[in-house]
């Protein structure tokens, strides 16, 4: 091998690891911001729709004031029956966030008028 051609090859071995970090951290930061910019409607309809349908018509009273919904939200409620909602602060879900959703259902069952896009 010339000089030249070991030079390359060993700024390679240096050079594909340091990229290799660099692309990985910087996929890692946008998967966590995509998971946080995730809205009411997807995790809605992923994480409430089991107990609360489609047009949020099961265990969900629009009438209650928004403040005790959030709450319920973050903390949870046991009702009569199972399944009991779940307290979701403990999964990692903020009190904007809380309100976000309670907004979403509200806008599923007509209670408030949806915003236009």
């Amino acid at each position: 091998m010339t000089v030249k051609r070991l030079k390359k090859v060993v700024i390679a071995l240096i050079a594909l690891p340091l990229l290799t970090i660099v692309l990985l951290n910087s996929a890692s930061v946008r998967t966590g911001a995509t998971a946080e910019a995730q809205d009411a409607a997807t995790v809605y309809k992923t994480k409430c729709t089991i107990c609360h349908g489609a047009n949020a018509e099961k265990k969900f009273d629009p009438a209650i004031p928004e403040d005790q919904l959030v709450e319920i939200v973050l903390k949870g409620k046991k009702g009569e029956k199972p399944p009991y909602m779940p307290a979701y602060e403990t999964k990692g879900v903020t009190p904007e966030q809380a309100k976000a959703f309670v907004t979403y259902m509200k806008e599923l069952r007509g209670a408030v008028p949806v915003p236009a896009k």
